[in-house]
């Protein structure tokens, strides 16, 4: 029997019996008892999980305990019951509990301690996991790691991808941190509202949830007047008192649309304003040569994209597949930008490029990737202009099914720029001057292209969760003019299964070739969700089979069931919330979602960089020339992936709290008003509550629901009164009353009109039951809402 301690590290970075964090010194920790060769239990396994993050993978636990031959079979199971059951969740290639910090994290340091020690939280969190957890920043020595190297320092402000330890002083943060790498050195810049003082200067209230208030002097206020959005940097930080901040630059007024975006933008850290040595490499770039490409100019490829696009990545054309060995096959070409050729591996480019991760998209501007001379003008696919490419030529049967596929490296010219709108019209018997000439030798042959492959995908039966999404579109002075959900036409559905497809033969050709990837990956609800949801149909009447071996037409099944009725958008919006996050990984475990073994993203290097890996990648292997993937990008792809993954969250949370502060900013002066809404989330706090005709939500605190008890039923995802039996539930058609409007937050409060109404046979008896251990919560009247943003 051996005893493996906890991590002997408290979060000052001292070893136990020396002063931590809280002054203290580190308290004795139980050891973890493990009898070698021998199955551990659940307990144990967990235990050593949340001890040993980077000894997590089931190989590393397989080692740990000395496991062989059936043990490691019986291990791998138990590890996919508690991964089934909630216990624990995948985390690219390790384990973690639920709500815990993955091994390889990226943080944003945030503040000090009294000690002057540097603390950080996660720089995405789920909201519906609370608070994120501080983390106490290990700074090594200079010389680095046993005295090799140079070690990476970093400030306060600084955005970094740290190694996560668990802490023993726990009187301090949950987790200390070793830095890997410094991603973004923000210089201490933050965003905050400035207020004037009485006597001269004022004070800077943060936009920020997470932010603290700071003290600008009379000579630092850079011409701001009160009200005004600034950006601003720490010009001195005491031991003592309010850290005291000099403003850089006004961005505007708090109520201009331009400034609620800027607010997300500086809120998640997203770098917006390209280097000068960015600038100037995109500058001095010169189009791509002939050099190991094929002159496919004359190939009549063509764009179809939204028709406000200014960057144009993709290009298609099909034709029927002349084999005799194919019958009633088509042959379907899929041409992406070559931005490889341009964006080399650690230029300025290269590296602000991975900084961004994406491009990010807001109702009012773009925050591009790359710099607009590379973006819009030499990597996009312009009509009747020269432009590298790399193609895919995709064989597909009769019945939809790829036969074949080969990659090539090429010179293209776009033969037409057309919008989504444009060529359904043609397809549809309304083409105009530029369709109308295209429509048989060009068009047709898509559309037929997209019947053919439609039946692949039909049989393939991927998750059809089609949710309507809301577009805003601004008056020309930035404000709210209305919000629309443009129709899904089936021009959106061709380039959609193209694009799809050509993502699936990116990953087939590289796994073929054994080049290092990343995937994009998307794995299946766990079995806790599963139950959620299994529960919440029953209330409906819709069954939903048990097993941990669900596949999408399972829960395309319940879709259908739903369809028409009027629990359709509700049955729509909880099968959407089981399904696991879609992430970048360079371990393939398959997408969910798609039903696809095998799937990369490689057609939109313009904005993401996920494919711009994946075109290095495809050069690289098959010997298309300049532009490869390097061994030193292979040997940093789990933390490229890490990286990417956390900036994409960043960017979605990004374009919603822009979007959520552009409706409450629209709606701020229509307080006391009337309006029509859905309930889309029901909490032991209260309600949820969207408006279809804004797409904004709003919440509704339990406390001003009435004169009852209200008790929460997450089964039947409902409120309901105990003494009345009305209540409220998921995807109910209610009134509400707007009460406030919190532009600066992207908050709405509303107050419910509508009375409740009776609930089902299934919520009275879960009342009557009296079963308080599934979550049901009684409140007061009167009693104060939580506070926070809803």
């Amino acid at each position: 029997m051996s005893r493996i301690p906890r991590q002997r590290t408290n979060p000052a970075g001292k070893r136990p019996g020396k002063t931590g964090h809280a002054g203290k010194d580190a308290p004795t920790v139980e050891p973890l008892n493990i009898v070698h060769g021998a199955l551990p239990s659940r307990e144990v396994v967990l235990r050593f999980i949340a001890d040993h993050p980077q000894k997590a993978s089931k190989r590393e636990l397989a080692k740990a305990f000395g496991l062989k031959g059936d043990s490691r079979v019986e291990l791998k199971q138990m590890l996919q019951e508690l991964e089934q059951e909630g216990m624990l969740q995948k985390n690219r290639k390790s384990l973690i509990r639920p709500g815990a910090l993955p091994p390889v994290t990226v943080l944003d340091i945030t503040t000090r301690d009294k000690d002057g020690d540097l603390i950080g939280r996660p720089a995405e969190w789920p909201e519906d996991q609370g608070v994120a957890p501080a983390v106490a920043i290990r700074q090594q020595s200079p010389a680095g790691r046993q005295g090799k190297g140079k070690a990476p320092v970093a400030g306060l402000g600084d955005r970094i991808l740290a190694k996560i330890f668990p802490a023993v002083d726990r009187g301090g943060p949950a987790y200390t941190a070793r830095i890997i790498k410094v991603i973004d050195r923000r210089r201490g810049a933050s965003m905050g509202v400035f207020r004037t003082a009485p006597d001269g200067g004022g004070r800077l209230l943060p936009i920020e949830r997470r932010g603290e208030e700071m003290v600008i002097d009379p000579d630092f206020t850079g011409g701001a007047t009160d009200g005004d959005l600034v950006e601003v940097e720490i010009a001195r930080l005491g031991r003592f008192g309010l850290p005291r901040a000099k403003v850089l630059s006004v961005v505007g007024s708090v109520g201009s649309e331009k400034a609620l975006s800027m607010i997300a933008i500086h809120a998640h850290g997203i770098p917006h304003v390209f280097p000068p040595a960015v600038i100037a490499e995109a500058e001095a770039a010169r189009p791509a040569t002939m050099s190991h490409r094929e002159d496919w100019r004359d190939v009549p490829l063509i764009t179809i994209d939204p028709a406000d696009a200014k960057d144009h990545d993709d290009a298609v054309y099909a034709e029927l597949d002349p084999s005799p060995d194919n019958p009633g096959g088509v042959i379907v070409t899929v041409a992406i930008a070559d931005v490889s050729w341009y964006v080399r591996p650690n230029s300025p480019l290269d590296r602000e490029a991975l900084k961004r991760g994406n491009s990010v998209y807001f109702p009012d501007r773009v925050v591009p990737m790359l710099p607009e001379r590379i973006s819009n003008d030499l990597c996009s696919l312009k009509q009747g202009v020269d432009r590298p490419a790399l193609a895919v030529r995709m064989s597909f049967s009769g019945e939809g099914r790829k036969i074949g596929h080969i990659f090539h490296r090429i010179m293209m010219k776009s033969a037409a720029k057309l919008s989504y709108q444009q060529a359904q019209a043609a397809i549809d018997g309304k083409p105009d001057d530029q369709t109308g000439p295209m429509l048989e030798p060009i068009l047709k042959p898509l559309w037929h292209a997209y019947e053919v492959m439609k039946r692949g995908r039909d049989r393939r039966q991927p998750l059809e969760l089609d949710m309507p999404e809301r577009k805003i579109l601004l008056k020309p002075d930035g404000t709210v003019d209305r919000v629309v959900v443009p129709p899904r036409l089936d021009a959106h559905k061709l380039i959609e299964e193209m694009m799809i497809q050509a993502n699936v033969c990116a990953a087939e050709t590289l796994e073929k070739k054994r080049q290092p990837l990343i995937y994009r990956i998307h794995d299946g609800p766990t079995l806790a969700k599963q139950e959620i949801l299994r529960e919440f149909l029953a209330t409906l009447g819709i069954s939903l089979a048990k097993g941990g071996n669900m596949r999408a037409n399972n829960f395309n099944g319940i879709l259908a069931k739903a369809d028409g009725t009027p629990h359709q958008t509700m049955v729509s919006e909880m099968v959407l919330r089981s399904q696991s996050q879609a992430i970048y990984s360079p371990e393939n475990i398959g997408h969910f979602g798609l039903n696809l073994m095998k799937y990369a993203h490689f057609t939109s290097p313009i904005r993401r960089y996920a494919d711009l890996i994946v075109h290095r990648a495809l050069v690289g292997s098959l010997g298309f020339g300049e532009g490869g993937i390097t061994p030193e990008e292979e040997a940093a792809l789990d933390d490229i992936a890490a990286e990417i993954s956390t900036f994409e969250r960043r960017a979605m949370a990004a374009e919603r709290e822009t979007v959520d502060r552009l409706i409450a900013h629209h709606l701020s002066g229509r307080v006391g008003e009337e309006f029509a809404g859905r309930i889309s989330g029901v909490t032991k706090s209260g309600l949820f509550v969207s408006l279809p005709d804004y797409g904004a939500d709003g919440f509704v605190p339990i406390s001003t629901l009435g004169s009852d008890y209200f008790i929460y039923d997450e089964a039947h995802q409902a409120l309901s009164g105990e003494k009345t039996g009305l209540g409220y539930r998921l995807g109910d058609s209610v009134t509400v009353k707007l009460a406030e409007a919190i532009p600066l937050a992207g908050a709405l409060r509303f107050e419910m009109v509508s009375e409740g109404r009776g609930m089902p046979a299934a919520v009275r008896s879960f009342h009557k039951a009296g079963r308080r251990d599934r979550g049901q919560v009684r409140k007061k009247p009167g009693t104060r809402p939580p506070r926070g943003r809803h």
